[in-house]
């Protein structure tokens, strides 16, 4: 019940603190938007049944990516801003539960992302919303929340020991959308980059999504996303100590 709590209060404080940056709705509210406009008039121009609710849920999923990108990666940073970061490391729950909830949170606002990317083509673009899957629409949803969230933490546990690591945040976003073949597949890439796309949560949560809402198996996704959310929580419950205890030792967990 301790660790529920813990998880529950960071949620919910998260998603307060959220809701008060400008930069993070901006970034979750109208760039989904913008995306989805691009990908619909790509996408249209092809003139090929079925493809605009493909590339909505891309387009959706590229939101809920950045979101979780940004989120997670500044989720540290924001901390050592404020000067509650010290207070997080001293916690008696460890640094990986502690950080938990916000990733978590972070990947649930970006939720909305997947909505407005829906509901925009539907209104202006006629996208057709008629899912094959609805209910394992609905599984798939949230499962994809989850290892994103969970991915996040790994990229979240960097910035405890390097206060310049949003540069690479800033560098994650644009490839991890092509590898995972949000937009376009991944059958065009070289034959190099599968077992990256492989690694990656969003590639199989945009596969169990696409294959829910227009037919295929959505199981094959659904276990790989489970068998990289705990890979990622066994990987950033390591990075966690490994970082932290050399912050610890370099004197340098509440430099700016």
């Amino acid at each position: 019940m301790s660790v529920l709590r813990v998880v529950w209060s960071g949620f919910v404080m998260n998603l307060k603190m959220l809701g008060t940056s400008s930069f993070f709705l901006l970034t979750s509210t109208l760039q989904p938007v913008i995306f989805a406009t691009i990908a619909f008039y790509m996408f249209k121009s092809g003139g090929r049944t079925g493809t605009l609710l493909y590339a909505a849920l891309g387009a959706g999923m590229m939101g809920v990516w950045s979101t979780t990108l940004f989120g997670s990666g500044g989720m540290i940073q924001w901390q050592r801003w404020q000067g509650t970061l010290e207070l997080g490391v001293a916690a008696p729950p460890s640094m990986a539960l502690v950080y938990l909830p916000f990733s978590l949170a972070n990947a649930f606002t970006g939720m909305y992302s997947l909505a407005a990317t829906l509901i925009w083509g539907r209104i202006v673009f006629g996208v057709p919303l008629h899912l094959a899957h609805p209910w394992l629409f609905a599984l798939a949803l949230p499962a994809t929340v989850v290892a994103l969230g969970l991915m996040g933490l790994v990229l979240a546990s960097t910035f405890v020991l390097y206060r310049y690591a949003n540069a690479l945040s800033n560098l994650l976003e644009y490839p991890v959308w092509i590898a995972s073949g949000l937009v376009f597949s991944t059958a065009i890439l070289p034959t190099w980059t599968r077992p990256i796309s492989w690694a990656l949560p969003p590639y199989w949560g945009i596969l169990a999504l696409r294959h829910a809402a227009l037919g295929g198996g959505v199981w094959g996704p659904l276990g790989m996303l489970l068998v990289l959310g705990v890979a990622s929580i066994v990987i950033s419950a390591y990075t966690f100590r490994l970082f932290e205890h050399l912050a610890r030792a370099r004197a340098t967990l509440s430099l700016t």
